[in-house]
């Protein structure tokens, strides 16, 4: 270990050294999509996977969007500029100073370019070094892949269009964005795209679908038809993102279980997976209404801190959504479903275990167009579905529950709300949440 990165591990707290035992598979912390100058974010890529090391997560990915964070990239600091009442300026001022406090001038690299002042970006190759320890900390390749979809406009209705992201993780190169008419072609070929670079390179990867109700660009009837669709946002920090839908629109909740309930019975496709993320930009204004660290992540049960190992067990569902309940055990079999939560002081914990029976209500009804939005709707309307797409099977109060499988379900998933405020919630009272990865029963 170089002595740079001695001096920079050293305010690192310990961890224990159980946690890193190499006999068994053991639980990794980390989150798979965030910002950085490379696209949208406020702060450079050292100091924001310095956070994330520092606040004990274990392996990062940093997915700006249609970027891989290699080559030579200079980035031009700006004269400061108000925006809403803010003085902003990206990249300099008191962003650069602490980027200079905390690498060093030797590490900055600074110039100046027919006066325009530069600070070089640094790729992703250059600065692991100074960051990753084996075991315990682990930057992974990323991207978020950001397509959109557009229909014109025509007699009967407006244009209409969305955003399609699509993060994928481990990629060997540069995935470009796609364009169609329709959120479902741009999906699926974004996908094949994923899975042809796999083939080709035998680079473990996967994709992910985000946040669905960003700008409300995807439906679930959308989603549930995307056959290369192995996992989706189920909680998304950013505040923009709507993870709890509105009057009009599904949840990402209600989402998955109709993705689950129709994909795994008329539709004849597999299990889909949600993950948690931060999908921070944000990261000197902390406050409700900016898109911060720490919100979102996924807890893997993985036998080493390695990208292969990682893929590996999330594609297997070993892993867990969470947005602040941490759980000690879980144990998932076609047979029963069983977690123990690790529990806090003064905090209850009501553990839902969800899913369809067979024989279910297949019917659903169009929800009606927004009337509380400044802008006409450019986007497809939802559908609700029934009451018995995505029931509550039982309810759990305490730190341990449990689900022994009836055999008539589809699936079964759990999820574990606590009554602990969530402290810089994406949204105003916010409480910490956990989301059980699908178990599929007895799919017809």
């Amino acid at each position: 270990m170089t002595i740079r990165r001695l001096l920079l591990a050293a305010p690192l707290l310990a961890l224990p050294l159980a946690l890193f035992s190499a006999d068994q598979p053991r639980w990794f912390k980390g989150n798979l999509h965030t910002h950085t100058l490379w696209s949208d974010g406020d702060d450079y890529p050292e100091m924001v996977a310095d956070w994330y090391k520092r606040n004990g997560y274990n392996f990062l990915g940093l997915s700006d969007h249609n970027k891989i964070q290699e080559g030579t990239v200079w980035f031009e600091i700006k004269q400061p500029v108000s925006l809403k009442g803010e003085v902003v300026q990206r990249g300099g001022g008191a962003v650069l100073q602490k980027y200079l406090q905390r690498f060093g001038a030797d590490w900055v690299e600074q110039r100046e370019v027919n006066a325009k002042k530069e600070v070089r970006l640094k790729p992703l190759a250059e600065y692991r070094e100074l960051l990753e320890e084996s075991g315990k900390f682990l930057m992974i390749p990323s991207e978020e892949i950001s397509s959109s979809w557009i229909r014109p406009k025509t007699a009967t209705e407006p244009q209409l269009g969305g955003p399609v992201h699509i993060n994928v993780t481990n990629p060997h190169s540069l995935l470009t964005a796609e364009t169609g008419d329709n959120a479902l072609d741009v999906m699926r070929r974004v996908l094949e795209n994923v899975a042809a670079q796999r083939e080709k390179t035998g680079q473990p990867m996967f994709a992910h679908i985000n946040h669905p109700n960003f700008l409300w660009g995807i439906t679930v009837e959308e989603l549930m038809k995307v056959e290369r669709e192995k996992f989706f946002e189920v909680y998304n920090g950013h505040p923009g993102v709507e993870n709890n839908g509105d009057a009009t629109r599904l949840s990402m909740d209600a989402m998955w279980d109709a993705m689950l309930t129709f994909r795994l019975t008329e539709l004849k496709l597999g299990v889909v997976y949600g993950v948690g993320v931060d999908d921070s930009h944000h990261y000197h204004d902390i406050k409700l209404g900016k898109s911060n660290t720490g919100r979102g992540w996924v807890m893997v049960r993985a036998r080493h801190l390695t990208p292969e190992s990682i893929v590996k067990a999330m594609e297997a569902g070993d892993f867990y959504a969470s947005s602040g309940v941490v759980l000690s055990e879980v144990k998932s079999s076609a047979q029963q479903i069983a977690v123990t939560i690790q529990s806090e002081p003064g905090v209850t914990y009501t553990t839902q275990f969800i899913g369809t029976r067979k024989g279910f209500d297949a019917r659903s009804e169009l929800m009606a167009a927004p009337t509380s939005e400044k802008q006409p709707r450019r986007t497809l309307p939802h559908r609700r579905y029934s009451k018995e797409v995505g029931a509550v099977l039982a309810e759990v109060k305490g730190t341990s529950a449990s689900y022994t499988m009836k055999g008539d379900e589809i699936y079964v998933r759990a999820r574990i709300t606590s009554s602990k405020p969530k402290v810089n919630g994406s949204v105003a009272d916010e409480v910490e949440t956990a989301w059980i990865q699908p178990v599929v029963v007895s799919a017809p």
